[in-house]
């Protein structure tokens, strides 16, 4: 039976198991997903060793925190968006080597054009952060044509490098795209997307509401409890808060079309997660 897992560190958390499991029953498909651990000095042995533990059977595996960029170093054949995000969340093993791919930013715009109902194009976006999920989003959102995306970080350096890699696009998509600090954001968006370490780490909100036009959409990458606080500050300043679940599935519905050739239904397999989710 194909083999595949999640790897990262934390990861005992992932939902990443249940939802392949339900995509290749709802598909018919046999394969056999599980989690694993990787030292956080040791991503490329724990890729190694996962490789060789069943002989040809390893297909490929999805990378969570904080290996995305070790992962897109590790691949041999990157696909056009890892390589603008210069970070992996997708390898595939084949023939020909390791190949690596890039669903986060597609999940993302997915989970909010589709679930989320609201379009991109036309919108003032902030995304905070700069670092790999920051990295993974931000082409597709640019392609997704909103009038305006800012990048804000804690160190500008990050957010001006992460802008001047992704300008060609910008400007391709007739994006404004600039860099800010977080305590330098002097506007307010249509949309708020928290692509930063700050909820994982049970961490205060990193900018003021301010932030946030009146019903903006306030979307956070993490889900289940690390989401909470954020969420709650998103509602109590007027904004539709919404949580990483979404996302989740659609960039393992990505993934998972990525290694089996079979688009799988991600809209009933979120509605199925979050009635899980919200039971517990």
């Amino acid at each position: 039976m194909d083999l595949y897992c999640v790897m990262g560190n934390p990861v005992e958390h992932s939902r990443s198991p249940w939802i392949h499991a339900r995509f290749a029953e709802l598909t018919g498909q046999a394969l056999e997903y599980g989690r694993r651990l990787a030292p956080l000095d040791g991503f490329a042995k724990a890729v190694e060793d996962f490789r060789a533990e069943r002989t040809g059977t390893a297909r490929g595996c999805n990378v969570t925190v904080p290996f995305k960029f070790e992962a897109a170093a590790l691949a041999q054949h990157l696909s056009a968006r890892a390589a603008l995000a210069r970070a992996v969340n997708v390898l595939s093993f084949r023939e020909d080597g390791i190949h690596g791919d890039n669903s986060d930013g597609i999940g993302l715009v997915n989970d909010i054009t589709r679930h989320a109902g609201v379009p991109l194009a036309g919108t003032d976006l902030l995304l905070l952060g700069a670092g790999g999920a920051s990295a993974g989003v931000l082409g597709p959102l640019i392609e997704a044509g909103p009038r305006r995306l800012v990048v804000a970080n804690r160190t500008l350096h990050k957010a001006v490098a992460l802008v001047q890699s992704h300008a060609s696009l910008a400007l391709a998509h007739h994006v404004a795209l600039e860099a800010r600090e977080l305590d330098d954001i002097p506007d307010d968006f249509h949309l708020l997307v928290n692509a930063t370490a700050s909820s994982l780490a049970g961490g205060n909100v990193p900018v003021t509401a301010s932030v946030l036009k009146r019903g903006a959409l306030a979307v956070d990458m993490m889900y289940g409890p690390a989401a909470e606080g954020f969420m709650t500050w998103a509602r109590e300043h007027g904004a539709v808060a919404r949580d990483g679940l979404g996302m989740l599935v659609e960039q393992a519905a990505e993934a998972f079309e990525i290694w089996r050739g079979v688009r799988p239904p991600a809209a009933q397999v979120l509605t199925e997660l979050r009635a899980i989710v919200d039971a517990r």
